[in-house]
């Protein structure tokens, strides 16, 4: 049946109105949503596994609310990987209301080889055991009941508390994709292997990397009565060797070494490394929540590259170095974080690049929230650039680097939730 269009405005403004004003709504028991007596909990996170179904579901004794201005404690979760690939997490409990002045912090840290489910529990007894202070002072204080599971054995025999790999975590992962349709295909390989060890004084980590593409498009000429193929194929790879010894509180020390190839930035096999050495406003151990960094490093970097470059090169060894400035924040009023990546080549210092990227996110009032990403770079070191120009279908399919002085992009957008402030009900179907 098609809607005439002169009655589309009407006939949406009546399914507007009996959705706001039918009864059913109207006349929802509030206790349906909220316990009387509970905790009012606001949760702030954005880190992994951060599933807030599961923990409504779990976690049936407080009240969940949907903004930190109802709530008697706000929950802060951020998170950071680990050495060996798992997440440690620090939960900041954040007192409001009758709890002000009254915080907590406690932590959580998962396996690298931890299901998604395993983390999500581990976390929710956490979130579970950090609420039960703030339940305790409530009318529901003397419905609670605390569970323990007791170990097998209440002494752990030494041999099996030993780390047999001594704290050293490998991985190895391989991708595959095929897709087309009629005038066009593609394929894609790529793969990746580590090997990292972390500890408080030394961290060592290993990675490789590698990509290689093929598109494939079909295209008629009317005027020409010819048919053409255009081929694009990629073949990107890298490795990247990072060893860094723990100084102080605010200090370390390191170096770096990589390798890798790129059709797109036309290098045949390029090398560099060099040391670097980094200072940290706040102490290492607050990074979850504020870290203020200044990397310094120098490098010489060898290049061999596929094609003659717009400077008549096959190959060069350039000395560089390079500051990078680094700013992030997590707290109860939003995120921010930015910073500036700048490298020089000591050949010639007018060839560099100056990258610098902010970001935040600002919960301005009640139920907004405003986020903006932006990043500019000025670009004065495409010395790869090969001699010989580029042809359209290597322009349209990004196939190789094209020169430019600068680059830029902007991404801006809110967020507005308004209406109940409880948040507890699940409902799963459709």
């Amino acid at each position: 049946m098609k809607l005439h269009p002169k009655w589309l405005w009407p006939t949406i403004t009546a399914l507007f109105a009996f959705c706001v004003l039918a009864p059913p709504a109207a006349a929802q028991d509030t206790t349906e949503t909220t316990i009387e007596g509970a905790v009012l909990v606001f949760m702030d996170c954005n880190a992994r596994s951060c599933d807030f179904n599961h923990f409504r579901r779990e976690i049936t004794w407080v009240s969940w609310v949907r903004q930190p201005q109802d709530a008697d404690v706000h929950l802060l979760i951020t998170a950071q990987r680990t050495g060996g690939g798992g997440q440690h997490y620090t939960l900041d409990y954040i007192g409001r209301g009758i709890f002000a002045g009254q915080g907590d912090t406690l932590t959580f840290t998962s396996d690298g080889t931890d299901t998604n489910a395993e983390r999500r529990e581990g976390l929710t007894r956490t979130i579970a055991l950090g609420l039960v202070r703030y339940a305790a002072a409530t009318s529901l204080a003397q419905q609670i009941r605390i569970n323990f599971d007791a170990p097998l054995t209440q002494v752990a025999d030494q041999a099996e508390a030993e780390d047999p790999w001594n704290l050293w975590v490998f991985s190895m992962n391989a991708n595959g994709s095929i897709g087309g349709e009629s005038l066009q295909r593609f394929y894609s390989i790529s793969g990746s292997a580590s090997a990292n060890r972390t500890s408080e004084d030394f961290k060592f980590n290993w990675r490789l990397n590698g990509r290689t593409s093929r598109d494939e498009f079909d295209f008629f000429d009317e005027e020409e009565g010819i048919d053409t193929t255009y081929v694009n194929t990629q073949k990107n790879w890298g490795t990247r060797l990072l060893m860094v010894w723990s100084l102080s509180d605010h200090w370390s020390i390191g170096g770096t070494s990589g390798a890798s190839h790129s059709t797109f930035g036309n290098r045949d096999l390029s090398i560099a490394a060099g040391p670097a050495i980094e200072y940290n406003i706040f102490p290492y151990n607050e990074s979850t929540r504020k870290s203020f960094t200044f990397l310094y490093s120098m490098e010489v970097a060898a290049f061999n590259y596929e094609l003659i470059t717009v400077g008549g090169k096959t190959q060069e060894v350039l000395p560089r170095h390079s500051l990078e400035i680094s700013v992030v924040v997590q707290q109860p009023w939003g995120s921010l974080f930015g910073g500036i990546d700048a490298i020089q080549y000591l050949h010639d210092l007018s060839v560099h690049r100056v990258e610098f990227d902010l970001g935040f996110s600002i919960r301005l009032f009640r139920g907004f929230n405003f986020n903006v990403n932006g990043d500019v770079a000025r670009i004065k070191d495409q010395f790869f650039l090969p001699a010989e120009g580029l042809s359209p279908a290597e322009v349209l399919l990004r196939r190789r680097a094209r020169e430019t002085d600068f680059e830029y992009g902007l991404r801006v957008g809110f967020r507005y939730q308004f209406g109940s402030q409880f948040a507890n009900i699940v409902n799963p179907r459709f």
